[in-house]
């Protein structure tokens, strides 16, 4: 499915809410190998380490960042059961931001 947003075309789209590092980037890296070159990844992410890790990923590789954002800050999140968590955290909502990113993959 193709849809355009900020006049790109978003070829390819990668909901990594509520996964933390390493995952969101080795998501991406799986999805870059897959895609052909100028094709366009949207990835939604809750971790804030993506941040850093995304643009990184991109310098890197010499992939576009061609667009970054905060979509939505406290955002709630599904607790994973497996997830360690600090017991007095138990009774706190669990919640993060939302961050988007529009990254283009490198033509060979």
């Amino acid at each position: 499915m193709t849809t355009s947003t900020l006049n790109t075309s978003i070829d390819h789209h990668l909901d990594t809410q509520g996964l933390i590092c390493p995952e969101p980037v080795m998501m991406l890296h799986k999805t870059i190998r897959q895609a052909d070159g100028g094709e366009v990844i949207e990835i939604l992410a809750t971790d804030p380490a993506t941040t850093r890790d995304i643009p990184n990923f991109c310098r890197h590789l010499g992939h576009d960042l061609i667009y970054q954002e905060t979509l939505a800050e406290q955002v709630n999140v599904a607790i994973d059961p497996d997830e360690i968590r600090v017991d007095s955290d138990d009774n706190k909502p669990t919640s993060a931001s939302l961050y988007r990113y529009v990254v283009k993959k490198k033509s060979a």
